[in-house]
Formats: structure tokens, C-alpha cells, sequence
């Protein structure tokens, strides 16, 4: 069933993220796909994540998609002006691409090539709205194109925000659902309640809400998101689970796959999951048995209220 079709059925979906490679070798990039091709839904291949360079998005759907793997493109604003960035969608709907998320894209001066120039032709508002036309036969300039992409259509959200910043964060993602997105990618969520608030402010928008579950790899990176990535907080339950841990890698499996199991419980419509450069360790995210643990965040009963937004979103 394809994602679309999934989503609207009303369908719990799993999407797996896969950095291409940093070189040409695509060996393990493919195999690390392969091993759970039957687990997910889509492969979003990302645009360079964290201004780190490596293979494109588009090179890294193409070789998935040969191997006949659904995938998801990244389209980064950041990178490329607008007649790249329109000769990509022309190529990643010309090679069977049928998703594709628009991402503002990282500051270079996070990255490893420091001196990179930001291009920033088109804001996501406009590259959405940008892509929706040229679905309809119609590049930038009005001109009608020799056969349209299919695309299905989508961006990013931060729910973690509050206040002031929420509103303009609903704001921006109702100028970019009137340009034609169907579903956003959000932020990593690691406590799903945190969510709600954001998920009753988008109900009855059309829209599907996919949470980030991110597979982390220590307590220490755990307390440094904690501390330092704005608007993301991890439980202190779930970081004292990871220190007393004997097997802190297989605590960390255990803790990703309890949150894709909590999400799909609470009536969110998918989940995208992240292992920055773990990737050879999601078939066991997706195989681990699902028991719940004595110091889950909540029962059924609590998770209730939350979860009926989140359907409600949908």
C-alpha cells in the first residue's frame, strides 16, 4: 500500500530516515535499507542533514528506488536555486519518487565546509506552492511541462514550542498547508503528551502529524539534548533508565521502540525514525518486543485525552 493510501486509510506508518553515503560506496547504505524494507513504509532520504556534505537526496532516492524501496526525497532550500531545485523534482518524479519533503536546511556554519554560501532562493512556503504547481503541468515560470511529477507533498513542525513562538510556528504551517502540504515531519518527540497542546491547535486541518522518534546512542547524548536542543526535552524517567542500564546500547533499541508503540497506541497517524548513523541497528528496533516498562510516563487512561486530538488531527 502506498504512504498516501496508508495515511488516509487511517493506518499506522513507519518511515525509516537513510543518509546517503560520504562517497560513492552505497553498499552498506542499500543493505542497511534492505534489512527492513518489510518494516516501513517509505525511506526519507535527507539533503545533506546538518550542512554535512555527502550524496544528494536526489542520488540517494534514485539508487533506492532501483532497488524497488518506496522513498521519500528531502528538498532543501537551502542549497540550490530555483532551477535546480525544480530539474531535481523533474528528475525524482521521472525515476517513480512519490514524496517529497521541503526542509529549509541547516546553517553551513554548523557543517564541516564552513566557507559554503547559503542559497535560500525560495523560502519552504514558496518551493511548496512551487511543487504543487508543477503537479498541475506548470513550472515557476508557467510553463507547461512535458509530464507532470506526482508528489505528495510535505515539510517539518516543531511542537515543542510554546507561547508566542507556537503561534507563529501555526502561522508558518498554515501558509505552507495552503501551499499544498499534506503532512509534516516533526521535531524528535521523546514524551508524546508534550504534543497534544500543538495536536488540538491543528485539528481539522487535513494534515498528517508524523513524530520523530530518534534512536539514541548514550545517556550522555540523551542529557545533552536534555540541556542544550531548544524545545526538545527528554524525560528524566527515560535518562535514569539509561544510566542504570547495564547494556546501554539495547536500552537505547528498547527506548525508540517503546516510543513508536506509545505514538501508534496514542492514534498518531506514523512515525519517522532517526538513527544517525545507527541505521544498522532499526531491525532491531522494529523486532523488539514491545513489554511495557514499570517506569512508562503513562498509562492508557492518561494517554487517553492526548490521543484523541491526535486522531482528531488527522
Amino acid at each position: 500500500m502506498k504512504l498516501l493510501q496508508k495515511l488516509e486509510a487511517g493506518d499506522f506508518a513507519v518511515l525509516a530516515e537513510m543518509p546517503p553515503p560520504q562517497g560513492t560506496d552505497v553498499t552498506r547504505f542499500v543493505a542497511d535499507a534492505a534489512r527492513i524494507k518489510h518494516d516501513v513504509d517509505a525511506f526519507v532520504v535527507p539533503e545533506m542533514p546538518s550542512a554535512v556534505m555527502r550524496m544528494s537526496s536526489l542520488g540517494g532516492a534514485a539508487i533506492l528506488a532501483s532497488q524497488g524501496l518506496p522513498v521519500m526525497m528531502q528538498v532543501n532550500c537551502r542549497d540550490r536555486n530555483r532551477l535546480a531545485l525544480q530539474g531535481d523534482l523533474l528528475a525524482a518524479g521521472a525515476l517513480g519518487v512519490s514524496s517529497v519533503m521541503v526542509v529549509e536546511g541547516e546553517d553551513p556554519r554548523l557543517g564541516n565546509q564552513h566557507e559554503t554560501k547559503s542559497v535560500f532562493d525560495l523560502d519552504e512556503s514558496t518551493l511548496i506552492s512551487a511543487i504543487q504547481g508543477m503537479c498541475r503541468g506548470r513550472d515557476m515560470s508557467r510553463t507547461d511541462l512535458a509530464g507532470a511529477p506526482s508528489f505528495m507533498i510535505g515539510s517539518t513542525a516543531n511542537p515543542g514550542v510554546a507561547g508566542k513562538a507556537l503561534e507563529d510556528e501555526l502561522e508558518l504551517l498554515d501558509k505552507k498547508i495552503e501551499a499544498g502540504a499534506r503532512f509534516f515531519v516533526t521535531t524528535p518527540v521523546f514524551d508524546p503528551s508534550t504534543i497534544a497542546l500543538f495536536l488540538k491547535k491543528v485539528e481539522g486541518k487535513g494534515i498528517f502529524v508524523l513524530p520523530t522518534v530518534l534512536l539514541l546512542k548514550s545517556v550522555g547524548m540523551a542529557r545533552y539534548i536534555d540541556r542544550h536542543i531548544e524545545h526538545v526535552k527528554i524525560p528524566p524517567v527515560l535518562i535514569d533508565r539509561l544510566a542504570k542500564a547495564p547494556e546501554k546500547a539495547r536500552e537505547c533499541v528498547r527506548i525508540a521502540a517503546e516510543n513508536i508503540a506509545a505514538l501508534r497506541d496514542a492514534g498518531l497517524p506514523g512515525a519517522v525514525v532517526s538513527a544517525l548513523g545507527w541505521e544498522d541497528k532499526l531491525p532491531q528496533v522494529f523486532g523488539e518486543k514491545i513489554v511495557r516498562h514499570p517506569d512508562a510516563l503513562a498509562d492508557e487512561g492518561e494517554m487517553g485525552s492526548w490521543g484523541q486530538s491526535a486522531r482528531a488531527a488527522r
